[in-house]
């Protein structure tokens, strides 16, 4: 089985997150990453943009949803990261991992991992 991902590495983007009391008013740095498996195949053949996902649009998403939105945990900013992936884009199936970046002492980041399917409508 073949199977085609858009990859998107170390998307940093800045925002507010934590449950922390200096969190909930400090933006801070969090890394992301995407594998993103497209609806169709199509545009591996075609060369057509509009046969494909647009990955520019999918980071100018992100950041808008990382720049307007607050969440306490990780966990709840990577589910809804997928659910914006999975239901404003042409896509099948998403990975997110999102880390902070040195959060604790002698710990380079800190992060979780989600993998999320569309969900079928038959």
């Amino acid at each position: 089985m073949t199977k085609n991902l858009i990859i998107i590495r170390d998307l940093k983007l800045n925002t507010v997150i934590g449950v922390k009391p200096w969190e909930k008013h400090l933006p801070q740095t969090l890394l992301l990453d995407l594998e993103i498996e497209p609806a169709s195949d199509q545009v591996f053949v075609s060369d057509t943009l509009t046969d494909g996902i647009d990955y520019v649009a999918v980071v100018a998403r992100i950041r808008e949803y990382a720049q307007t939105h607050r969440c306490l945990l990780l966990e709840r900013f990577a589910e809804t990261i997928a659910k914006i992936v999975l239901g404003e884009f042409a896509a099948m199936s998403v990975m997110v991992s999102v880390r902070k970046p040195a959060v604790l002492p002698d710990v380079r980041e800190i992060g979780v991992a989600i993998t999320r399917r569309k969900k079928s409508n038959i």
